[in-house]
């Protein structure tokens, strides 16, 4: 990688990557990319262009990109569950919905305690099927983001909708506004991202780290795991060693399982997400900004299925 690309904080950083690979553009045009997610099965990537109400799909095969659905809801963050359909997080929608293997459209999720939800903006599937997210306010806050509005729960949580009665609870409710969340290798761990500084300098910009507790469906602890230290975090993901790849104002901020920021990836945008794709899962796509960016590592990324 050309040294323009990267910064090496910590040694364990530098075996990361090959020398002369490239952060590459990959497609530009978007107002906000997020939320890319990758299908092994058709080699692309679909992500999010939240405020043109669209999905965007990029084809490995042949670097093509299409429209994958629009509108979409003002989709944000998506992620694929164990038997490879869509999981999204709607904005104005919101919900947090799934694409069927038919193309048909399933609400996961729309309210709690017979309130609508805020605008659900990232998820995670843990391997029981039960489905985690996030519910800030952003795509209600203006119509930049989905639709404005007032919120009906007046606050914004983390929740588990079960995979087996569709119940939605409330696993996390301290966080300000709570944005990307991932599991650890072993889902012993949750990961959750506080993006409480958008609406005032007093309100976080970290990375907090849960347990799971034993039945899998309840947390404790969140103690912090890492301030940012580039802007805001958002989404993330963990590759098979249990290192955190995470998006920074910057670009690719990468964390040591034990909490040490050990280098980045600098990206001329500021990144919302990013996800492992590629048949090797040693590709890491970056959604920034306006464009889609792709670069090939020396790690894979965690399997989830």
């Amino acid at each position: 990688m050309a040294a323009e690309h990267y910064e090496i904080l910590d040694p364990r950083f530098a075996r990361l990557f090959n020398s002369n690979a490239q952060v590459d553009k990959l497609f530009t045009g978007c107002r906000w990319a997020e939320g890319p997610a990758w299908f092994a099965a058709g080699r692309y990537v679909a992500w999010s262009d939240i405020p043109n109400n669209r999905m965007l799909r990029y084809d490995e095969t042949d670097g093509s990109v299409s429209v994958f659905r629009q509108p979409s809801g003002n989709s944000n963050g998506n992620t694929v569950d164990r038997q490879g359909r869509l999981v999204t997080c709607e904005h104005s929608g919101r919900r947090v919905s799934r694409t069927e293997h038919d193309g048909s459209i399933t609400t996961i999720a729309d309210k709690w305690r017979g309130k609508r939800l805020n605008s659900p903006n990232d998820a995670v599937v843990k391997s029981d099927g039960s489905i985690w997210f996030t519910d800030p306010t952003y795509g209600i806050d203006t119509d930049y983001e989905g639709d404005k509005a007032e919120s009906e729960i007046g606050a914004c949580h983390v929740y588990r909708a079960d995979p087996g009665t569709g119940e939605i609870d409330a696993v996390i409710t301290d966080m300000v506004r709570p944005n990307g969340l991932a599991f650890s290798l072993d889902e012993s761990k949750l990961y959750v991202v506080d993006t409480g500084r958008t609406h005032g300098p007093q309100n976080p910009a970290h990375m907090r780290v849960f347990n799971i507790d034993e039945g899998g469906k309840k947390v404790s602890g969140g103690k912090v795991f890492a301030d940012c230290t580039a802007g805001l975090f958002d989404g993330f993901r963990l590759d098979d060693q249990g290192r955190i790849w995470t998006s920074a104002a910057d670009g690719i901020h990468c964390y040591d399982p034990d909490g040490t920021l050990i280098g980045k990836i600098k990206v001329p945008e500021v990144v919302a997400n990013c996800v492992f794709g590629g048949n090797k899962l040693n590709c890491l796509y970056i959604a920034g900004t306006t464009s889609l960016y792709m670069v090939r590592l020396m790690v894979n990324g965690a399997k989830t299925f």
